[in-house]
């Protein structure tokens, strides 16, 4: 599933390519029944919320698009190619196109369905706007694990499992740590992380989050394999301790950490 870094990274490149144009939109598959509503109108901006994107073209003409699980963009200069398989959503211009397939949900929001999403949704830390003190709140007071916490985007908007697992092994945290155990600098520290980490995402989305020192080799750009301390590195060493990393269900997901450098 893409993560914040992702959706705000699409949110950036869709605005720099459409917003201020008129666009045309189609749906091939027949996927996206609305399309005909958002044809040859002017694109007004493009907004990232968490795992959450808006297409504005009016205030109560907002496409609304969550790719879940499978969902992904693609995206080129024009001509565009030959429409193939599942494609729910083309939009494009003279110069460029986007394609999407397989969202969650792709629909048109009125502007009171679009607030009342964003009321739902914790900070996102990839918003300048945001104010982490209602997600401090909400993990000062439950006994819920740290690591569900993470994942639950009433509490932070945007992290997934990728950044939750890593998060929490740079902050030497114990997944399943209950949240009212997390103390207020490491909080604090969690939400600074997740900021500075997900913005070096938003470059070409990849997730890079050990540091140098901790890698394999030293050569740019990072090797696929040095990428995580612990994600996906079951039974593999920490690159820290040595230890073998291990991992568990959690929320419906797999969390993955070091018991060494993370004790509980």
């Amino acid at each position: 599933m893409p993560e914040g870094n992702e959706i705000h990274r699409f949110a950036l490149r869709h605005a720099t390519a459409f917003a201020g144009r008129r666009v045309q939109v189609d749906s091939p598959n027949g996927g996206f029944a609305h399309a005909d509503l958002l044809d040859r109108r002017m694109l007004r901006g493009v907004e990232a919320y968490g795992k959450h994107l808006g297409y504005f073209f009016g205030r109560d003409l907002i496409l609304h698009v969550h790719l879940g699980m499978y969902g992904d963009f693609r995206e080129g200069q024009m001509p565009y190619p030959a429409a193939k398989g599942a494609l729910r959503l083309r939009m494009w211009t003279k110069t460029d196109w986007i394609e999407l397939r397989g969202p969650t949900d792709c629909s048109i929001f009125n502007e009171e369905r679009w607030k009342a999403l964003l009321q739902r949704l914790g900070p996102d830390p990839l918003r300048e706007d945001s104010d982490p003190a209602p997600a401090f709140a909400l993990i000062e007071r439950r006994a819920t694990p740290i690591g569900a916490l993470l994942m639950d985007q009433s509490v932070l908007a945007g992290i997934g499992n990728i950044y939750r697992a890593e998060l929490l092994f740079r902050a030497r945290l114990h997944p399943f740590r209950p949240g009212s155990a997390v103390s207020a600098s490491q909080r604090k520290g969690l939400w600074t992380e997740a900021k500075k980490l997900m913005r070096n995402g938003m470059v070409d989305r990849r997730i890079v989050t050990t540091r140098p020192a901790d890698r394999s080799h030293r050569s740019r750009p990072v090797h696929d394999e040095d990428v995580h301390y612990v994600y996906r590195r079951q039974g593999r060493p920490c690159r820290v301790c040595s230890v073998k990393i291990e991992s568990r269900q959690i929320a419906g997901r797999t969390v993955y950490w070091c018991p060494q450098c993370q004790k509980d």
